[in-house]
């Protein structure tokens, strides 16, 4: 009877070691400086599929060169089952299909994987709306970049003023504060 025990023990003890693989591989490895702080939860993850729109229009610091713009973000946003839940624009924010809305402002960021990307960034909710899974984020990550960066170099004179819109995928974390 004790070796029964102990072989059941075993297999509880590997099935939880299994499970909370399982959980803990939904939490992205990411560099320190994206980290949510540690009293924050994963509360949604979201595949962005869209784009990154830019302008040409004068470079700061110097108005006779043209340079491509960042001028905001249009993505719909998909739970892991394909089903749209929600849309991601200028703000930047991010909205439900159940309403609810949060703004954030970039707290850090990150090259990424993949030179060819726009950077992985870390946001911090700035506003939130709504009574849903969006109103109660405290933090924002956006990883697992592909795509959306501004062309290399200026953009010439006939394209001033003109719209730049580059395919982008990403993945969003939302955490929000860990409370009882």
């Amino acid at each position: 009877m004790k070796k029964c025990g102990r072989i059941a023990g075993a297999v509880i003890v590997v099935l939880l070691m299994v499970w909370g693989s399982a959980v803990a591989g939904t939490i992205p490895e990411v560099p320190e400086n994206l980290k949510p702080s540690m009293a924050e939860k994963l509360s949604l993850e979201a595949q962005a599929r869209g784009v990154q729109i830019y302008e040409c229009k004068a470079a700061p610091g110097d108005p006779a060169r043209l340079e491509w713009v960042f001028k905001a973000p249009e993505a719909e946003l998909f739970d892991s089952a394909g089903k749209k839940i929600g849309k991601h624009y200028a703000g930047p924010t991010w909205e439900s299909v159940d309403g609810s809305k949060v703004a954030g402002a970039v707290k850090a960021q990150d090259k990424g994987s993949d030179p060819g990307a726009i950077a992985w960034l870390l946001l911090t909710a700035k506003a939130t709306s709504g009574n849903g899974v969006f109103s109660k984020v405290t933090s924002i990550q956006r990883l697992k970049t592909a795509g959306g960066k501004a062309p290399d170099g200026d953009c010439t004179q006939a394209e001033a003023g003109k719209e730049l819109r580059v395919p982008y995928t990403a993945t969003y974390y939302f955490y929000s504060a860990d409370r009882p």
